[in-house]
Order: structure tokens, then C-alpha cells, then sequence
């Protein structure tokens, strides 16, 4: 799917509210409202849209400490890979998981409430998945920036490398 001025438009304003009605998303990209459902169905269709989410404020639940963890594995074998990844996406503070080139193979973001919860987390659930050799944690002292806007490619966004 080659996408437009307009596609790209939508894709914009759903990720500043995923809230909008057809209606008013219709209005802000100017089309009709028919059009712009068809064209929200064919982006989803297409795989740019993924999902619609609410995001939480995680201090108004309680989740005070941001953390970041470097988790080295005895072997990097697929099998050992495999095994770390099942376990650890089974383990609910964790907000992200990637798989690193560097000094540590993963590089995980935890929320928790408070280093009771932490200690918890590292003792109990995380120091217990087979076959981790050094897990080294960074605490966030204070999110400066934070999004989970995608940039979209667009005259106004030069960051995107199209003008």
C-alpha cells in the first residue's frame, strides 16, 4: 500500500487521539466521513495501524520507579534466547524488551512501585529465569521526554528524511 498526503495525515491525528470519531478525524484531514473509514479500515488492514490503546498515568497507579536492565545471558544460542524471551515477557512490569548488540543482550524497562517491589522483581521472578549471567540495573532519576508517537513522514517533520 502506497500511502498519501492524507493516509499520512490520518496516521498523525490517530496517534494524537485515538479517541476521535470518524467524524471529527474526517474533518481534520478534510474528507467525508466514508472516505476516511475506508481509508482507517485499509490502513489497518495494511498493518499501520496495530492497535488503539489508552495509555495510564503510572504514578496515579502507584508504579514510582522506572528502571532499566541490563540482562547478560551464559549462552546466546537460539534455544537460550528463545527460553529468555518466553520468560520474560510472562513478567507484567516489564514495558519493553529488546534484544541488544553490546555488552548486555537485553536491555529490559521495568515499572515499579517501590524497591521492595524491585528487590522482588530481581530475587524472585527475573534471577530465577535459566541461564542470565549478570543482571545490572539503571534507575530513571526523571523522564525528560516521552512518547509513543511514531514519526510520520511528512514536510513538517525533517527528522523523517522526507521534505
Amino acid at each position: 500500500m502506497e500511502l498519501d498526503a492524507i493516509d499520512l495525515k490520518i496516521l498523525r491525528e490517530l496517534q494524537a487521539d485515538a479517541r476521535l470519531t470518524n467524524v471529527e478525524l474526517a474533518s481534520r484531514v478534510s474528507l467525508s466521513p466514508s472516505p476516511c473509514l475506508a481509508r482507517v479500515k485499509a490502513l489497518e488492514a495494511a498493518g499501520y495501524i496495530r492497535q488503539r490503546v489508552t495509555l495510564l498515568d503510572p504514578s496515579r497507579l502507584g508504579l514510582h520507579i522506572n528502571v532499566f536492565i541490563h540482562v547478560t545471558l551464559e549462552n546466546q544460542n537460539r534455544d537460550g534466547l528463545d527460553a529468555f524471551e518466553t520468560a520474560v515477557t510472562a513478567l507484567p512490569n516489564v514495558m519493553e524488551c529488546y534484544l541488544m548488540s553490546g555488552d548486555a543482550d537485553y536491555l529490559l524497562r521495568v515499572m515499579v512501585s517501590d524497591m521492595a517491589a524491585y528487590e522482588t522483581l530481581i530475587t524472585d521472578r527475573l534471577s530465577r529465569i535459566p541461564g542470565i549471567r549478570n543482571i545490572r540495573s539503571s534507575f530513571a532519576l526523571k523522564q525528560v521526554m516521552y512518547t509513543t508517537a511514531v514519526p510520520v513522514p511528512g514536510p513538517d517533520d525533517p527528522a523523517t528524511g522526507h521534505a
